[in-house]
């Protein structure tokens, strides 16, 4: 009876999974395969929240497969040596893997085509994105620099059929591994208001938010107390979610929120093929701008800790800070704060924001930390969000600040955005900062910095 090893990487899931599906019709018998590689678990990119949020989707993935007669073999070590070591023991025919845009992921690859020797390797199209990086391109170019004409020719694709989840399937004798737990993975305290991680969770949060939330998404998706988005990223970045499936169904809904929400799931499409295209995109550069970034490591701190003195720039510090996951308009708020206003490098705010984050996946952080900052595909790189206004347009009652910063909880509008309006007495009952820096300044150094 032949056996083919279905390799776990970012696709923990059983619905819809292609690389299951694929070893299941190439063998009688698969190897649901999840290694937890050294070399990521030693890297700056590990991280206590997506180590947990990780830990229960493998949990959640076992479950399933125990379910369908089978269960999720794991090993520890160096990748490929570990999945050649079961493809071996196993005498697999066919070794089925997803592919990735991350330099480490097409290293591996290329190193298990060659340590696989006879055996065969079958690398599918990545399984977190609904269209593969290099598939849309424009006319001499390998990869889009614009979002607009990327998304009308994404649009225009066919979606792939959606897999169904397996109804069965048999192991071979195979010692099968202890599921790791979220210290394993990385040590650390986690955000007390992490969200559960794992395949069930998230098709339940998918169903609901179809049913309940995407045909008001168009109107409400800006507005910062209301929280009106899916929060379903950290479930499609570790691919406890098709994007297919999940494109498919919103369709079937033909809304302006609809559409305005799968256009958010191009964007992430977009960040990949860029970064597909430019790997060292990653840590330089897209389109540099001449920056010669501030080191102030006290307005770097108080930015991290939510202590900058605006409100609305604090309160999406401290909502990452609590949950490991922060509102989109949100992350382009302090992140403009950060590179444009304070004028600190980009890469220090997208380590801080992959320290935390539990959706934190490399294309999507990297570059769209490089578009806030005007190094990436942004077409107007020197704008500045101004958080006094974007407070009074997308948290205009102030009750997002209200949540997350508690100390101006008690101050009506315009005070809970503007604190220093309280007379001295008033300001000196609250503790809470003085601003880091004045805005008008701020611009001005900005402008002079990127010679404007």
């Amino acid at each position: 009876m032949p056996t083919a090893v279905a390799v776990i990487t970012r696709n923990v899931r059983v619905h819809d999974n292609p690389v299951l599906t694929a070893a299941l019709a190439a063998a009688d018998r698969v190897v649901p395969l999840f290694v937890l590689d050294e070399r990521i678990t030693s890297s700056a990119y590990n991280a206590p929240n997506r180590a947990r949020f990780l830990a229960d989707a493998l949990g959640d993935l076992h479950e399933s497969l125990r379910e369908r007669g089978g269960g999720l073999v794991v090993r520890r070590g160096r990748w490929v040596e570990e999945v050649a070591r079961v493809a071996e023991e196993t005498d697999a025919v066919e070794v089925h893997v997803a592919s990735d845009v991350s330099g480490l992921t097409r290293t591996r690859l290329e190193q298990l085509r060659r340590d696989l020797g006879r055996r065969s390797l079958v690398v599918h199209e990545s399984v977190v994105t609904v269209v593969e990086p290099g598939v849309v391109t424009p006319n001499g170019r390998d990869h889009f620099a614009v979002f607009t004409p990327y998304h009308r020719q994404w649009a225009e694709r066919p979606l792939r059929a959606v897999h169904d989840a397996p109804q069965r399937l048999t192991l071979p004798r195979i010692r099968a591994g202890e599921l790791p737990d979220g210290a394993e993975i990385c040590r650390g305290a986690t955000s007390p208001e992490l969200a559960p991680g794992g395949e069930t969770e998230g098709r339940r949060r998918m169903k609901r938010w179809l049913n309940d939330g995407i045909a008001g998404y168009a109107d409400r998706q800006d507005e910062l107390a209301a929280d009106d988005t899916s929060r379903l990223s950290p479930y499609l970045h570790f691919g406890c979610l098709s994007p297919v499936e999940l494109v498919q169904r919103a369709t079937r809904d033909d809304s302006p929120g609809a559409r305005a929400f799968v256009r958010q799931v191009a964007w992430r499409d977009f960040h990949h093929q860029v970064l597909a295209a430019r790997p060292d995109a990653a840590r330089h550069d897209y389109r540099s701008r001449g920056d010669r970034w501030r080191h102030d490591d006290q307005a770097f701190d108080a930015w991290k800790e939510g202590c900058t003195g605006y409100p609305i720039v604090d309160a999406g510090m401290r909502q990452l800070a609590r949950e490991g996951w922060m509102h989109n308009r949100a992350r382009l708020i302090v992140g403009s704060f950060l590179t444009k206003t304070l004028y600190v490098d980009w890469r220090l705010g997208a380590q801080h924001f992959l320290d935390l984050l539990v959706d934190g996946d490399l294309a999507n952080n990297q570059m769209n930390w490089q578009w806030v900052a005007g190094t990436g595909t942004d077409t107007r790189p020197n704008r500045v969000l101004n958080p006094l206004r974007q407070a009074a347009r997308l948290d205009p009652q102030g009750a997002y600040v209200r949540r997350y910063v508690p100390e101006l909880a008690g101050l009506a509008v315009p005070e809970v955005h503007e604190p220093w309006r309280l007379d001295p007495q008033q300001r000196r009952a609250i503790d809470y900062p003085e601003r880091l820096v004045d805005l008008s300044e701020a611009a001005e150094r900005f402008r002079a910095a990127r010679g404007r």
